[in-house]
């Protein structure tokens, strides 16, 4: 039996079993997570990521409590979602990913932040859905725009396909992130919506069934925050 195969069968027994409930409120927790940090950058209009940025994104990632490790070779490590704009406007239900990267140097130490990137075009997206993302290599990257310069800066016209965002000590900053690589989650997206089955495009598409209330949650805030 392929290896393929194995996960496949694996994973349809956990979606069948009473421990999904456990596995599921992950989920939840994780979303919880995902809105405090979207909640945090509309308490802070001046400090934080433009409402004008937002309202041309493709799609925005949010990404909590990413890990970063360093001891001579760095790491760091965070899950979170994605959503992108639907064809009429509106934000999608939420899927989730993952986020990896390292770096090599004198280094030491432990530091977690909140990752914010938001798409300003399809393209990024699109090669998500295919394979494995890395930031800078098949997408330009940069450090978004903050605080008082971020309207002029929007204004200007900004060039990068992704703008990044790092939150610590709860202030909002650009940060760099080339070569941090973006994932899908299939097992947290099965074990979230309760369907085995279910791509990454159909809950972009907004063809789940009965999609749980915190994914209407993060819809409104995201929509919220960029009418502001």
């Amino acid at each position: 039996m392929s290896n393929h195969r194995v996960r496949s069968w694996a994973l349809a027994l956990a979606l069948c079993v009473p421990a999904v409930a456990f596995a599921e409120s992950d989920q939840e927790a994780k979303l919880d997570e995902v809105m405090e940090v979207v909640d945090a950058v509309a308490r802070i209009p001046e400090q934080g990521i433009p409402p004008a940025l937002l309202r041309n994104a493709e799609g925005v990632a949010v990404i909590p409590n990413v890990l970063k490790v360093g001891l001579v070779i760095g790491g760091r490590y965070g899950k979170g979602v994605l959503v992108v704009r639907r064809p009429n406007g509106t934000w999608s239900d939420p899927v989730f990913v993952s986020i990896t990267g390292g770096s090599v140097g004198w280094q030491i130490g432990a530091q977690s932040t909140d990752v914010v990137l938001v798409f300003e075009s399809r393209r990024g997206i699109e090669s998500l859905l295919k394979r494995k993302f890395t930031l800078g290599a098949d997408a330009s990257v940069a450090a978004g725009p903050v605080g008082r310069e971020a309207s002029a800066a929007t204004d200007a016209g900004l060039k990068a396909e992704i703008y990044s965002y790092s939150r610590s000590r709860g202030l909002f900053a650009g940060v760099s992130l080339d070569g941090a690589v973006l994932q899908i989650d299939d097992g947290d997206d099965a074990l979230y919506y309760r369907a085995f089955d279910l791509t990454p495009r159909q809950i972009f598409a907004g063809e789940v069934p009965r999609p749980p209330e915190s994914a209407e949650g993060l819809r409104s805030l995201l929509t919220d925050l960029q009418g502001k």
